[in-house]
């Protein structure tokens, strides 16, 4: 045992199947323990590098497991599965893990603090809150249309909505349903703002936050996400490498020399992703107002390029300009018109 160098683990709610090899490479054990004994387990084993996969509940194990003296590393599931040999069990998951984790160029993820972890879960409760009153807006046009009511679009009209009931005849039991669907639709509205409002205090007790706010375009919501999703940036190489890690780059076919670039790849955080196509769309609307280079740079591109290429494009630079400030600490400062290049 005081040989393992690396441990790979294949995460489960309430089982853990453990691979520990030496430098060599060569299997040492294999263990199958509940997740008080992985705690005890390594909490008395010699320091070694762990390998989990980036999954549920991994960046909390990630980060007990580092209070034990450990170097920890996750991986994403996609660059395990190529690993996997034969038939799939969860000790040749924790095998594969081993063997992608020794791979030199194998990319990790860095873990989550508990800061992020929590801002990421305020932000999911909110778009799920989101869906919610979206649906249920949906339903009450539904209803409404199938009695001959059709309202307009737009949230005010349903904020209305007693009044619109009592300007027509309909049966008592579909008014019950529908007062019913109103109060939901309101009580949605409320548990969106008061989450709203907690993203902006924690926000604006962020420095990274608020450089990030300084970006043209990004609004509270995006800058939040960005923080806790994108943390200090240092696990990305360059800029370039945040941008295409959410999928802000041309997708890539190419073969016999001939290079080929598709759409974009639309990998990763597809909520991250289109977040910044928003802000990027929020800037073009005002570009009259705006100046500086990157609005020069946003008027000629639409002179040769489609509206939605030119959002792309402009989203790819929105994450990379987030990056650079995250990894210098600086703010955002759009140089006026015949500035430095």
């Amino acid at each position: 045992m005081d040989s393992v160098t690396l441990v790979g683990i294949d995460l489960g709610k309430h089982s853990f199947h453990l691979h520990g090899q030496n430098k060599q490479g060569k299997a040492v054990f294999r263990k199958k323990v509940s997740r008080k004994q992985l705690v005890e387990f390594f909490a008395t084993f010699h320091a070694c590098t762990v390998v989990m996969e980036a999954c549920a509940g991994a960046h909390y194990m990630a980060r007990r497991l580092a209070g034990f003296g450990h170097e920890v590393k996750l991986i994403s599931p996609q660059f395990v599965r190529p690993f996997v040999k034969s038939n799939k069990n969860d000790f040749v998951d924790a095998e594969a893990i081993c063997e992608a984790a020794s791979r030199p160029s194998m990319r990790f993820v860095t873990p989550k603090t508990e800061l992020q972890q929590t801002l990421s879960a305020l932000h999911r409760v909110r778009e799920s809150l989101v869906r919610d009153r979206t649906k249920t807006t949906n339903q009450i046009h539904g209803f409404l249309l199938e009695f001959g009511i059709s309202l307009p679009k737009g949230k005010a009209v349903i904020t209305r909505l007693p009044a619109v009931l009592e300007e027509h005849s309909l049966p008592p039991h579909l008014v019950t349903t529908l007062e019913r669907l109103h109060k939901h639709y309101k009580y949605l509205g409320e548990q969106i703002t008061a989450i709203e409002k907690e993203i902006t205090q924690q926000l604006a007790a962020d420095d990274l936050g608020q450089r990030l706010l300084s970006i043209p375009g990004v609004g509270p919501i995006t800058a939040s996400v960005l923080a806790a999703e994108m943390g200090d940036g240092k696990q990305f190489g360059c800029s370039r490498d945040f941008a295409a890690s959410i999928g802000l780059v041309p997708r890539q076919y190419s073969t016999g020399g001939k290079s080929n670039l598709l759409g974009i790849s639309k990998r990763g955080d597809k909520n991250l992703r289109r977040l910044l196509v928003q802000c990027a769309r929020s800037y073009m609307q005002r570009l009259e107002r705006q100046t500086g280079r990157l609005a020069d740079w946003v008027r000629g591109m639409l002179t040769r390029r489609h509206s939605n290429v030119v959002a792309c494009a402009l989203a790819n630079k929105l994450a990379r300009t987030a990056w650079a400030l995250a990894t210098h600490y600086a703010t955002f400062n759009p140089e006026p018109t015949g500035g430095p290049a």
